[in-house]
């Protein structure tokens, strides 16, 4: 499966299933790979970020610098996996990890107060002032018991989510 240029097994599609919680069925994992393929223009194996941004609802995504820190040197199955996240059969758990993945810039495990700035920096544009953000970012962080200095777990980040979507209702 290293090679893109060859054909999927029953055995490699099998595992890209498991790998990505048999979100896709065997042929979305024969398009996916199909598509895979076109993107990894030299046969290499992986997909650069460059070539990612080849596709026309990634381009245009508002958090790209993020996301192609995330996609830069995907193989195959990590590509499906990535894309796992964005299935509408993916669970809610599971695109709130993938949405911690996007928040945790440093990799640590834990998202700060300036890990969720950068993203919404990088998303929001000029909807909102850099202050307006801080302060609705704080609000949200008190609200659910957090200071700006705290360092988020994934089980943190829920409990966030969470109040943020009671307080909505």
């Amino acid at each position: 499966m290293g090679n893109t240029s060859s054909m999927l097994t029953q055995y490699d599609i099998e595992e890209v299933q498991e790998h990505c919680n048999k979100l896709f069925s065997q042929q979305e994992i024969v398009s996916l790979f199909q598509k895979f393929c076109q993107l990894d223009r030299n046969s290499k194996g992986f997909i650069s970020a460059d070539e990612f941004l080849s596709v026309p609802e990634f381009a245009m995504n508002p958090l790209p610098q993020r996301l192609l820190k995330m996609v830069d040197g995907l193989n195959f199955k990590d590509f499906v996996a990535f894309l796992s996240a964005f299935s509408a059969k993916a669970s809610l758990h599971h695109k709130i990890e993938f949405i911690f993945k996007l928040y945790d810039v440093d990799c640590n495990g834990k998202v700060s107060f300036n890990d969720i700035i950068e993203v919404l920096g990088d998303s929001s544009n000029s909807f909102i002032s850099d202050e307006q953000r801080e302060q609705v970012l704080c609000q949200l962080l008190q609200e659910a018991g957090y200071t700006r200095n705290s360092l988020l777990t994934l089980d943190d980040c829920i409990k966030v989510l969470l109040t943020f979507l009671i307080n909505q209702a």
